[in-house]
């Protein structure tokens, strides 16, 4: 029986990190997802007021796409540190908590 109450709770455990990691992650999308919005609604509405072709409009294009790479890297960076971290916390769990007797 105490075995069996060991197994769910560290199912619930296991649970429990995984919906962090992938809250972590969803965070992390839905910021860059608005970080692109916004620079995309931001550049429509300066070309719609000074023109699509001339120098400010390729401007703003150029630093909008400057800002939505940073943003996705960023992205990158924290489903890494997210995903590294998980696997960290795996392992030393695996090695301290479920070492067979």
């Amino acid at each position: 029986m105490r075995d069996h109450q060991n197994e769910n709770s560290a199912n619930d455990r296991k649970s429990s990190n995984e919906q962090k990691e992938s809250l972590i992650k969803n965070v992390s999308k839905e910021a860059n997802q608005v970080v692109h919005n916004t620079v995309d609604t931001s550049g429509k509405i300066i070309k719609s007021i000074t023109g699509e072709g001339g120098l400010l409009g390729k401007t703003i294009d150029s630093s909008g796409n400057i800002i939505k790479k940073v943003a996705d890297k960023g992205n990158e960076a924290i489903d890494k540190t997210s995903d590294t971290s998980s696997k960290a916390w795996k392992t030393i769990k695996d090695k301290t908590v479920n070492r067979k007797k």
